[in-house]
């Protein structure tokens, strides 16, 4: 960079033009793509900064799918920078019936699960089946956690002894909240009482088109959707692929999506074999988990997310297993606890892996994304979820370093008279060789000699004004496995 005092001034001064040295700094956005409610005031298709519970319920409305999904990522991530991106919903609400039988004479105490959240009740001796109803109906409209200040996904009436749970929202994904009756150390007065039954199915699949528009040049490293389906992943690997999309020279924006899945471990690897990208990663819910997969995914990111931005010390290359997942409870059924042999075939075909601790805790285990090949050879450079945010924060590295040195300069091939404003493929090449050290003096890149010297800068034969980089990165790898023998003897 050069003053921007002219060369012809002639009368006395004595002045200095200030600029910026240069001082890197990384960002590490999140945006949570998900439903709102007309109570909001974040309108369908809109983005907002979002940086409390309290202004999650402005924006998306109390008991919405955004609410609950910042509410997650926020137990998980207390620092992270957190938008909300509304998406519009489907054509048809669920509707579920809880029908109350012949209640207990003596009555006690009853509790249903709803979305892993305890709606409790005390039923008094001689109430009536429609006195319960209503005050089940009741409590899940006023319910909001102490703690966590979650609210439910479904909004209830009561008429003869039944109980009406209409989703907040419309759309097909409300068929996996989970909704049963918890075992007590006493007796659940409802046990045997209650009669759950889906009245309308929930209908209709969203279109995050409009968010994505929404989203404009603002740069969202960890993009966490509520949809999984198959159109709209791929209209957000789309969205940011190396042609066109974010990763593209074009816009160079970055950025990495994860979405849940539901289903069965064979469903789930069929899914996730079907989309070859690394620009996307499937969080998987297996069958029995009490929080709705869209709570699930984005505390799932939330407990990474500090790993994911963790570029000046080291933490962005770093194994994440046994990260505990604030608030997320483990499947009822230890059956779909996820043992070793599972976990190994899912990150083997591209699904990142959680399990549960000894303590009952959802731990992660590895988190990837789902490249397999490149052009039709199997490649797992980027499997890793640790090298997408190596090469995002490596990639703005550089860049900042060469803008910070070589902006508003010209090319030439020799410099004798060491002229600030003229600069030569060399000082180009040395200007990478330092940024890799200095990476690699951070965790994020290796500086092995055979790296540095692949680094090459020449000008284009066609175009003197351009230069040409090979720029090798030798990542960081992450440290997942201690493989040892242990030689015992009896006597040596």
């Amino acid at each position: 960079m050069t003053t921007k005092i002219p060369s012809g001034v002639v009368a006395p001064l004595l002045a200095f033009d200030v600029e910026s040295g240069g001082q890197f700094s990384s960002e590490n956005r999140a945006i949570l793509l998900g439903f709102g409610l007309a109570a909001g005031a974040l309108a369908a298709g809109g983005v907002a900064l979002c940086a409390s519970v309290e202004q999650a319920r402005y924006l998306a409305g109390r008991g919405s799918m955004l609410e609950a999904m910042f509410i997650r990522m926020r137990r998980n991530a207390n620092a992270q920078e957190i938008w909300l991106g509304r998406v519009e919903e489907g054509a048809t609400a669920e509707v579920r019936t809880i029908t109350v039988g012949v209640v207990p004479a003596a009555g006690g105490q009853g509790v249903v699960t709803i979305a892993g959240e305890d709606v409790s009740i005390s039923i008094a001796a001689g109430d009536t089946a429609n006195a319960v109803a209503s005050a089940i109906a009741a409590a899940i409209n006023a319910y909001i956690n102490p703690v966590t200040k979650i609210s439910l996904p479904f909004t209830a009436t009561v008429a003869t002894n039944v109980v009406t749970l209409t989703a907040r929202h419309k759309g097909a994904y409300a068929s996996g909240i989970d909704i049963y009756l918890p075992m007590l150390e006493g007796i659940n007065a409802f046990k045997g009482v209650l009669t759950f039954a889906t009245s309308t199915a929930g209908a209709g699949t969203p279109d995050v088109s409009a968010v994505l528009a929404g989203m404009g040049d603002n740069p969202f490293e960890i993009v966490v959707s509520a949809f999984g389906d198959d159109t709209n992943r791929t209209r957000l690997d789309t969205f940011h692929d190396n042609a066109q999309g974010r990763w593209s020279y074009l816009q160079q924006l970055y950025g990495h999506v994860f979405y849940p899945k539901s289903g069965t471990v064979s469903e789930i690897v069929t899914s996730a074999l079907a989309k070859d990208s690394w620009h996307v990663s499937l969080i998987p819910v297996l069958v029995t988990m009490a929080r709705p997969d869209y709570e699930f995914v984005s505390a799932y990111v939330g407990a990474i997310a500090s790993y994911l931005d963790g570029g000046s010390d080291g933490r962005v290359s770093a194994n994440q297993s046994g990260l505990v997942l604030v608030d997320m409870i483990a499947p009822r059924d230890r059956d779909y606890w996820p043992d070793y042999a599972t976990r190994n075939s899912l990150v083997t075909n591209g699904v990142s892996t959680w399990k549960v601790d000894v303590s009952g805790n959802v731990t992660i285990d590895k988190a990837v994304t789902q490249q397999q090949t490149t052009n039709g050879v199997p490649d797992t450079a980027l499997r890793d979820i640790q090298a997408i945010y190596q090469t995002t924060y490596a990639l703005k590295f550089y860049r900042a370093q060469l803008a910070y040195e070589f902006s508003n300069k010209a090319i030439v091939d020799d410099n004798p008279a060491n002229l600030p404003t003229l600069v030569r493929p060399n000082d180009i090449r040395a200007n990478l060789v330092n940024s890799t050290i200095q990476l690699s003096r951070r965790g994020v890149l290796e500086a092995g000699q055979d790296a540095l010297d692949q680094i090459t800068v020449v000008r284009n034969a066609d175009n003197p004004s351009r230069v040409d980089i090979v720029l090798p990165m030798d990542r960081a790898n992450p440290l997942d496995i201690f493989a040892g023998l242990a030689r015992v003897y009896a006597e040596i």
